[in-house]
């Protein structure tokens, strides 16, 4: 079972999120929190595997909870969960630790996949949250940070395909689908891409691509 604490200061949203967790058989909630300062005691004392994080909490914010619950049990998992897709938000959640973020409009199927997702280390973004993330890095770091491949950072072109279509919002199935393989096969593409660029999960690619110009908005 994948345990999951929610912190949310707004009840409705954590009641609708609760739901969803409850109704999923591989999940169990075992915490609720309504601000920051709780959000990061209760991990502390529960050490979930997964952390819904809300980036807009009062008495401490869900950027510096995530960072503060990395910093006391790296093994659990933070998902940025926010309204609004913005860069006050997004780079900053990602750099503190969080190895997902989602909206919170999202659909409950993308919502539990993206907790199974971060559980088992691949890292997870709303498709809604990949241009503007793209768009993030660019306007944060290019050009002063741009730079070319280094040796043995050098992507086959099926693995930049796999990168580019990364950078559309899709899926292991859907990218699949995409280039007529197996989706084994682009685990395995997305696998390798991770290694070369040692880089932790598919956020972390996608990062890494903008940075290196590999992938643009709107592309």
């Amino acid at each position: 079972m994948i345990r999951v604490l929610v912190a949310d200061d707004q009840p409705l949203m954590q009641r609708a999120l609760s739901i969803f967790i409850e109704g999923a058989d591989d999940m169990e909630l075992v915490g609720l929190a309504a601000d920051g300062s709780a959000a990061v005691t209760q991990a502390r004392a529960l050490r979930p595997d997964v952390v819904l994080m809300d980036m807009q909490m009062p008495i401490l914010d869900g950027i510096e909870a995530t960072r503060r619950v990395i910093e006391a049990h790296p093994s659990t998992k933070v998902i940025a969960v926010t309204t609004f897709s913005t860069e006050q938000y997004l780079l900053p959640a990602l750099r503190a630790g969080a190895s997902g973020f989602i909206l919170k409009h999202v659909e409950p199927d993308e919502l539990l996949e993206a907790i199974r997702a971060v559980h088992e280390g691949a890292g997870a973004i709303s498709r809604q949250v990949t241009q503007n993330l793209i768009a993030a890095v660019r306007d944060a770091e290019a050009p002063a940070q741009a730079r070319a491949l280094a040796a043995g950072e050098e992507l086959t072109a099926r693995e930049l395909d796999v990168v580019r279509l990364l950078a559309n919002g899709m899926s292991n199935a859907e990218m699949a689908g995409a280039l007529f393989v197996a989706e084994a096969t682009v685990k395995s593409h997305l696998s390798r891409i991770m290694e070369k660029w040692q880089v932790r999960d598919r956020v972390q690619v996608l990062i890494r691509g903008a940075q290196l110009g590999l992938v643009k908005v709107g592309v």
